[in-house]
């Protein structure tokens, strides 16, 4: 697997003023930009090409994209109007020409166990089954997270298969982040704006949403003081 997509276009209204003039995924933790902790896990992970969606200060997020010299870097270019998760990865499949691909989020990031022969993300891509799955995400307990204010995403199952926290299950699992996708999730959608919840929520009903738990620390940066949250676990995790 060599191609992976980046969202990046969201506006990052909760992080402000940092953000009325810095785009979220160019807000540093720990001294580097939130888009670089991505860039660093696919080019571990041996990806090739990205396509990164841009909306908010948009021309600054290209900028950082000219030093990429380890990528081929497309643009989906969000300025006019913001497509939400799904329509914003809907509108950048004529750039992916792999069935399957890679989906990170500009604004998560993990510390992988050291401990551990591989990292997180190629353990993700090594466990994926088009035969079986639609989606594959990563998925995290609460318990290992930082700077995460919501309930939990989903349960699983011994087989793997994901389906959506009821309130019930003791330390349920977060979305990390990152997934997996194959492109036939997006047959027979012609709205432009959608949330990627509308083929999560499909891709369960076919039992074909599948879940790979992670391990070490992660990490999310939502807020101001998430950015403190996130630099004391790095400095206390190592």
């Amino acid at each position: 697997m060599k191609t992976a997509m980046i969202l990046a276009a969201g506006l990052g209204n909760r992080m402000r003023p940092l953000t009325d003039k810095t785009p979220k995924p160019l807000v540093e933790v720990n001294g580097k930009a939130l888009l670089q902790y991505s860039l660093d896990a696919a080019k571990e992970a041996g990806i090739e090409s990205l396509v990164i969606n841009v909306h908010h200060l948009a021309d600054q997020v290209e900028n950082y994209l000219k030093n990429q010299d380890n990528f081929n870097v497309t643009i989906s270019d969000e300025r006019d109007e913001l497509l939400d998760s799904g329509g914003g990865i809907a509108n950048a499949l004529p750039f992916i020409s792999d069935d399957e691909f890679v989906l990170l989020n500009a604004d998560t990031f993990w510390l992988d166990d050291q401990a551990e022969n591989q990292s997180n993300l190629s353990a993700l891509i090594s466990v994926f089954d088009e035969s079986r799955m639609d989606i594959l995400i990563m998925c995290v307990p609460i318990s290992r997270t930082t700077g995460h204010t919501g309930k939990g995403d989903f349960k699983i199952d011994s087989q793997g298969k994901l389906e959506r926290y009821k309130g019930v299950e003791n330390d349920p699992l977060i979305h990390a982040g990152v997934a997996i996708l194959h492109r036939r999730i997006f047959d027979g959608i012609s709205d432009k704006k959608f949330s990627i919840n509308r083929c999560l929520d499909t891709a369960i009903s076919h039992g074909r949403l599948f879940g790979h738990i992670m391990h070490g620390s992660w990490l999310t940066v939502g807020t101001v003081d998430a950015i403190h949250e996130a630099e004391a676990a790095i400095k206390r995790i190592g």
